[in-house]
């Protein structure tokens, strides 16, 4: 998951909404959204390689997602997978700051990661890059292959996209087209991959080619506990092949 944009508790009909894109290589197996038959509470994609997810929502109202950083010399191939972190999260009960606190000492075993984990009550973010947990204050947050609200470009062109939505009524369209923006940033970071690629994986949606958005989900989590859910997918040549839709109450 390459970019997160989310408003938490900015609205007052929306507890949480998120805007994120997933970017990954097209060869690596995965499954779209939907409730897992070994964790029925759980909705989320799939990675098939290592059985965990980079984004997910429960019935309980527990949230979590994940980025990693992209600089090639810095990957420890055997390291366990950042997916797994997630999961754990979302099957368990701990708080956000919490469960955070318990990774934190075995965190440098995991490749570059930032994590965001949300319980209804908190929202939390952590990453192995600075070590600290931090509580997120209410308002319009982004993150991307970074710590948290780094003014990247496709950060901050998404962050005021998505506070101007807020402003009017909701509507899921309005979010997976803001989510859909192909169009590079003039400014690009370094990120150690080098300036025609840092080009390419800098606009909101990377469409094309062997590695680029493999979806966009856009979740709303209702001060009422209605809970909506909208995950498009796409192909290697960057047309969409579906989207899915689940909407529920929270349960608790």
């Amino acid at each position: 998951m390459c970019l997160i944009l989310f408003a938490w508790r900015a609205h007052p009909e929306h507890a949480l909404v998120v805007a994120a894109n997933r970017d990954e290589y097209f060869e690596r197996p995965a499954r779209a959204a939907a409730f897992w038959d070994d964790a029925p509470e759980v909705l989320a994609g799939r990675d098939l390689t290592a059985q965990g997810t980079w984004l997910g929502v429960t019935r309980a109202g527990r949230f979590a997602s994940i980025t990693n950083y992209r600089n090639p010399a810095e990957r420890m191939p055997t390291a366990p997978s950042r997916g797994a972190l997630v999961t754990d999260f979302l099957t368990g009960t701990d708080r956000p700051s919490a469960y955070f606190a318990g990774v934190a000492p075995r965190a440098h075993e995991y490749n570059g990661f930032s994590m965001l984990a949300a319980d209804g009550t908190s929202l939390a973010f952590f990453s192995n890059r600075d070590g600290a947990v931090r509580e997120i204050e209410p308002g319009v947050h982004g993150l991307s292959n970074e710590l948290l609200d780094t003014p990247w470009p496709k950060v901050e062109k998404g962050k005021e996209r998505l506070g101007a939505l807020l402003a009017g009524t909701f509507d899921s369209a309005a979010y997976l087209e803001l989510l859909g923006d192909t169009e590079p940033a003039h400014h690009l970071p370094d990120t150690g991959v080098g300036v025609e690629l840092e080009r390419r994986l800098s606009s909101i949606r990377i469409a094309g080619g062997d590695y680029g958005t493999r979806c966009s989900t856009v979740v709303r989590i209702g001060v009422d506990g209605k809970t909506e859910f909208w995950e498009r997918s796409y192909e290697r040549d960057g047309g969409a092949v579906g989207t899915v839709h689940f909407s529920f109450m929270l349960s608790g």
